[in-house]
């Protein structure tokens, strides 16, 4: 499993010219499964974004978590963050989760997203999404397991 987490101060997800998920102040998690995640490593990955202390706190430091600062998150399935691009100019998606495995997962990312008891927006698994932020910061990390 892999994410990429952006600290954002608003985001959205738009397919067809319809916004189907918004956020404020948050983080938007790009998802990407490789569809060998246990239970386990989706829990530990829900649990790892809400408590990221990736906030600024009265002195500067990134010191708050999602909850600290009543953020939210947009998660959108990214496939292509398993894009392996070290031959050739064409990126392989071998390392890539099957769709129908990895849309069960990211599904199940989600609910434990929303037990964190945090607003949880999202895009739709496999569409043709187009995603905008202002990044904050900017902070970006990648968190793998």
């Amino acid at each position: 499993m892999r994410v990429v987490v952006q600290r954002v101060s608003r985001a959205s997800v738009t397919i067809n010219s319809e916004v189907v998920g918004s956020i404020g102040t948050g983080l938007l998690l790009l998802v990407a499964m490789h569809g060998e995640e246990t239970a386990e490593d989706v829990a530990w990955m829900a649990n790892r974004c809400v408590g990221l202390r990736v906030f600024q706190d009265p002195e500067g430091k990134m010191n708050l978590s999602l909850k600290d600062v009543g953020g939210s998150l947009l998660v959108v399935s990214q496939f292509t963050l398993y894009g392996d691009c070290s031959k050739g100019r064409r990126p392989s998606f071998i390392r890539a989760g099957d769709p129908e495995i990895s849309e069960k997962l990211i599904d199940r990312f989600v609910e434990l997203l929303r037990a964190e008891d945090v607003k949880v927006a999202t895009g739709r698994f496999g569409a043709m999404m187009k995603v905008e932020l202002a990044n904050e910061g900017p902070v970006t990390l990648i968190i793998e397991r």
